[in-house]
């Protein structure tokens, strides 16, 4: 492949819910600019960009891939990036590399939730954004209603750039609404001019004027001409449009048919006219060296620097590290510092991705997206740049997981090479983590949702060849107590020669403190108990603890303290005082009214206005309290609960079914109550029966 200057790349992020036809659209870009030569299905598991086998078991993308295509003299980074919501952490990825976002819309589902995610993730990062309505040649598909609900959703700053033309419920052309004219398909990429039709005209006016509204809307002087009735001309609609649509006042609706190829020369024509090229992005990081602001621009003429966006391990095709170039001319032969790591890496090739495919390249310029092969020491989110100019760039803030589910080794020993999968996973999947529990034996598998905790466990089996099990995981309770115990505790053991004695007295009661396990205290006098003992009495206590007398669980918040006792002089052992110690504890702790604690979680939930009521209904249901409502910008809710830990199992999918999957939620620990009496009944249960296996 050619190398490219920065002002002949755009890098463009196609984004929209799950099914909208993404993957499709590539397929016809990659077709219409003679990338291919064939047509990839989903169906047939033979596309560019997804080419994960659990992508083509399970017919939907799992994660971001780059497909580069040339048009026009310039390249066109296209980012294919998952529209499943459990996989929003590869989005998140490709629009932090992007300049740009293409959101598809299905002409025959219309706006859905992933749309309007996809929309507010471009607010996020402020990306120039168009809409693309796919599925023109299915029945029942209506470009006006997407117009129509996307002009509701945000203002006249929605302006359709085309009108689909159907015949018998089949598409077979067009109308340009900015030149007023009509025109019929021929061939792939091929048109001729027609009569814009009779029943068209009533739709068209509806399109021109919400361009022409969002034409107007741009500057002052087009808002009086657009009130005094004057036309705007075909370059000044054309020339405000390149303006305004990089400043985000103007968002453009194309349409089209990724199946019959139909209309997709324009979409790229467009990209290529009214995207911005990365130069006019600015991009700035910190030169560690001089500690003052790098305005890295994607300037060609500055010193080198590339920021790691996204990492490919995979065990047939080896590890590449996807960069895209901040500022400099990044070449094959460069050694790069990482000064997140503090190390130095040598490049032997440089790649462009073509899907899972690597192409060598002799260089890459600012703004350009590629790859590096097997860097020994950089990770997703570091920063490669020089030795004499170190630069960091702000890490992408990726969406953290609350799902999570324990797992087992399903053959004995496969522990250490499932502990090896999922790290190289996780060196690839930001959103995935995996938890040591050592206090209840478990280990975590956190993730987006079930759904991406299946593909997990899938992906172990198939590439890594190791089975696990997922299973509901265990809540940490705790133990403590209400009342106050008196224990008179004799330890005495006699077996020919010395023998064992020790022997105290001691109350148990609250302390008062839940965050610390237990105080002790010693009110001896006489010398009852020789001093020299107190530590081993302590031992025993601070061993107790560890395990609850109740069901097993920490003990918390309990006050012991010794106040009497007696020793043997020959007999009389640390060990013996420990024991019996220990022996007061389990009786104390049990005559003093023992509970379980349960785990408090505060819980945020955001949905829109219409769920409010439901998602507070549920949170009663799970035993929440909810907290308090704040009303947040886009019509939405946030509600916030304390919930009980054992409550939120499963909560992910219960509130994506509640919501249509417009909900979202995150908690964070908060304390620890006391559990309702069935709540203790069925936990002491449980543990019991645990123990007798």
């Amino acid at each position: 492949m050619n190398i490219y200057t920065t002002d002949k790349i755009r890098n463009v992020v196609l984004l929209g819910h799950g099914g909208c036809g993404k993957t499709s659209l590539v397929e016809a870009m990659a077709y219409v600019s003679g990338l291919t030569t064939r047509i990839g299905k989903i169906t047939d598991g033979n596309t560019i960009s997804d080419y994960d086998k659990e992508e083509i078991k399970r017919k939907f993308s799992i994660t971001t891939s780059v497909v580069p295509l040339i048009w026009q003299d310039c390249k066109i980074n296209l980012l294919d990036a998952p529209g499943y919501f459990d996989f929003v952490g590869e989005a998140e990825e490709a629009v932090s590399a992007a300049d740009a976002a293409i959101i598809v819309v299905s002409g025959k589902a219309g706006v859905e939730v992933g749309t309007q995610k996809a929309w507010d993730l471009c607010e996020k990062y402020k990306l120039p954004r168009m809409f693309f309505v796919s599925e023109m040649d299915v029945d029942h598909a209506s470009f006006r209603q997407v117009v129509q609900d996307l002009t509701d959703l945000y203002g006249k700053k929605i302006a359709p750039f085309y009108q689909p033309i159907r015949e018998n419920e089949k598409f077979v052309g067009y109308i340009n609404v900015c030149k007023m004219a009509g025109r019929r398909f021929t061939d792939i990429g091929k048109r001729e001019e027609c009569e814009i039709p009779e029943y068209s005209r009533e739709n068209l006016a509806i399109c021109r004027e919400a361009l022409l509204d969002a034409v107007a809307e741009t500057s002052d002087e087009f808002m009086e001409r657009y009130f005094n009735g004057e036309e705007f001309t075909f370059s000044e609609i054309r020339a405000a449009m390149k303006f305004n649509v990089c400043d985000g006042t103007v968002i453009p609706v194309s349409m089209g048919s990724s199946t019959e190829l139909r209309n997709i020369h324009n979409l790229m024509n467009d990209i290529v006219e009214l995207f911005p090229s990365p130069d006019k992005k600015s991009c700035n990081g910190i030169n560690m060296k001089t500690n003052e602001i790098f305005e890295a621009n994607y300037d060609f003429s500055k010193a080198k620097s590339a920021y790691v966006f996204k990492t490919i391990v995979d065990p047939f095709i080896g590890k590449y590290s996807l960069i895209k170039v901040s500022s400099g001319v990044i070449k094959s032969d460069d050694t790069l510092y990482n000064q997140d790591k503090d190390a130095e890496e040598k490049l032997n090739k440089l790649y462009i991705m073509q899907g899972n495919k690597p192409i060598e390249t002799t260089e890459l310029h600012a703004g350009d997206i590629g790859a590096i092969g097997k860097l020994a020491n950089t990770k997703t989110g570091d920063t490669l740049s020089t030795k004499a100019a170190p630069i960091v760039f702000g890490r992408t803030e990726i969406s953290k997981p609350y799902t999570y589910m324990r797992y087992k080794a399903k053959n004995k020993g496969d522990e250490d090479k499932i502990s090896q999968a999922l790290a190289k996973m996780m060196e690839e999947d930001l959103t995935l983590k995996n938890v040591n529990d050592s206090e209840n034996r478990q280990t975590l598998l956190y993730g987006m949702g079930d759904q991406h905790l299946d593909v997990v466990v899938s992906k172990l089996e198939e590439k890594f060849k190791v089975s696990v099990e997922l299973s509901k995981p265990k809540v940490a309770f705790r133990e403590t107590l209400k009342k106050k115990a008196d224990v008179d505790s004799k330890y005495k053991k006699q077996s020919g020669g010395h023998g064992q004695y020790g022997h105290v007295k001691m109350t148990f009661e609250p302390s008062g403190d839940l965050e610390t396990p237990y105080v002790f205290e010693q009110i001896v006098v006489g010398g009852a108990v020789p001093k020299n003992y107190f530590p081993a009495v302590e031992k025993g206590i601070q061993e107790s603890v560890l395990k609850g007398p109740l069901a097993g669980y920490p003990v918390v918040g309990v006050k012991a303290v010794l106040y009497d006792g007696s020793y043997h002089p020959v007999d009389s052992s640390e060990m013996a005082f420990k024991t019996a110690a220990s022996q007061a504890f389990k009786k104390g702790f049990m005559d003093a009214g023992p509970v379980l604690l349960e785990p408090i979680v505060t819980m945020t939930v955001t949905v829109p206005d219409k769920y409010t009521g439901d998602v507070m209904g549920d949170l009663n249901k799970r035993r929440g309290r909810v907290l308090g409502m704040n009303p947040i910008a886009g019509g939405k809710q946030e509600v916030v609960a304390d919930v009980p830990m054992t409550e939120i199992f499963g909560y992910s999918t219960d509130l994506r079914s509640m919501t249509g999957g417009s909900g979202e939620f995150s908690y964070e620990f908060a304390r620890y109550e006391q559990a309702p009496a069935d709540v203790q009944a069925k936990e002491v249960a449980a543990r019991a029966s645990e123990t007798a296996e």
